[in-house]
């Protein structure tokens, strides 16, 4: 009999898990609260050791395909004159050519094209409650339904429930940087395309880009804030207000990316913030992805990170007859990594939003002087600071127990 495994979530971890799950012979369920696949418009970024997962599994031809190619970044001062304009590898850390960026959507929808005819997606469904009993895993739905399976995995993000079930609340582990954020889009009355614009001044950014022309832009107002905005994030309407309240700027865009947030109907309010686990797993119910180790967008390597992280898992629970050392090999390969990836998002806001003026007038003076930025450099360290472990060779010569066993493993 197959070994079972429930996957909780269906953005970017959750698909890639269930392929490398369901090529080593596993029997995949992977569970999605929302109705459909999540779009989302805007771009995301593969790099270093991730481009060599999704090379793996096929998908460099179509992800270039899809490539939006971003081309230029511009820096603007406070009073939105230009600073400089630098190619995003200059302080990525990314390698133009080899490096792909595409939209969030299109990662997800190559990845649930690879798997949506081999495992089972249960849409428009969620856990509501995980009784581990030892040699299996209860799982009751929201549906009502209840079913077994050997292992849970949440792969359901930042605010995964999967770890407050089995691992306590949020809170002991949600470590916030000092910044909200708010994602929309608006129309490209700009004219951009393959580019972005970045405005600056201390704690605050103000950021549009858009991929092809004609397209719509995507805006973002990120700023400093001692404390995460609790009360905010009972109503979009809280969330507009202080979003509006924290940019009365009269400069650049800012006031009619102001107005755009107000009117927006896809307005994505949230704090940048990463999660710190001392184990990724307990029992039969381990985590992936931001649910274990969100980097927080600042970083830049959320996606990569995710897509490493899957490809490891699966790849140690295939060659290992038990789960509990399955996740210790997993946490042991991966762990450097993961911590590497997220130092790349600092409280300081880094390039994106320095948040003091010592902070600021410095990234200002090295893009004046078109200075190599610290964080280029930084980054290409940790994005490829993993070395892909090679598994297949491994489990063609282990017999087909160690791809297939019993609720009493």
């Amino acid at each position: 009999m197959k070994r079972t495994i429930l996957i909780s979530g269906a953005s970017i971890a959750g698909p890639s898990l269930a392929y490398w799950l369901d090529r080593y012979g596993f029997e995949v369920t992977v569970v999605e609260k929302a109705s459909r696949l999540r779009g989302g418009g805007y771009a995301i970024d593969i790099r270093g050791t991730a481009r060599d997962v999704v090379e793996r599994m096929g998908l460099l031809p179509p992800l270039r395909r899809l490539h939006v190619d971003t081309r230029r970044i511009t820096f603007l001062d406070a009073d939105g004159t230009v600073l400089a304009g630098l190619r995003p590898e200059t302080f990525t850390g990314g390698a133009e050519g080899l490096d792909l960026e595409v939209r969030r959507g299109d990662l997800a929808d190559c990845l649930y094209d690879l798997v949506r005819d081999k495992v089972e997606f249960l849409f428009d469904d969620s856990i509501a409650t995980l009784d581990d009993r030892g040699g299996h895993v209860e799982v009751t739905f929201d549906s009502g339904v209840r079913r077994a399976f050997d292992l849970v995995i949440g792969a359901d993000g930042l605010h995964s429930n999967t770890r407050a079930l089995a691992f306590g609340p949020e809170e002991r582990y949600h470590r916030y940087l000092g910044f909200c954020f708010a994602g929309f889009t608006m129309p490209n009355d700009l004219g951009l395309a393959h580019e972005g614009v970045l405005w600056n001044v201390p704690g605050r950014a103000a950021a549009l880009y858009a991929h092809d022309p004609g397209e719509p832009m995507h805006g973002f107002l990120t700023f400093a804030r001692d404390e995460p905005p609790f009360t905010a994030f009972r109503t979009p309407q809280a969330q507009r207000d202080l979003v509006a309240s924290t940019f009365p700027d009269t400069v650049w865009e800012v006031p009619r990316m102001v107005a755009a947030m107000r009117a927006a109907d896809d307005l994505f309010f949230d704090v940048v913030s990463q999660i710190h686990m001392p184990a990724w797993s307990a029992g039969r119910v381990a985590l992936v992805g931001d649910a274990a180790y969100a980097t927080s967008f600042m970083s830049g390597q959320g996606s990569s990170v995710s897509l490493v992280g899957a490809y490891v898992l699966a790849g140690e629970l295939a060659t290992h007859d038990d789960h509990v050392t399955a996740f210790a090999a997993y946490e042991k390969t991966v762990r450097d990594f993961v911590e590497r990836n997220q130092a790349l998002a600092t409280e300081g806001g880094g390039v994106v939003a320095p948040r003091t003026r010592e902070r600021l007038d410095a990234r200002n003076a090295m893009l004046r002087g078109q200075a190599a930025l610290p964080s280029g450099s930084e980054g290409r360290a940790a994005n490829t600071a993993l070395v892909l472990p090679d598994y297949e060779p491994a489990l063609g010569s282990r017999p087909t127990a160690a791809r297939t066993g019993s609720p009493s493993d």
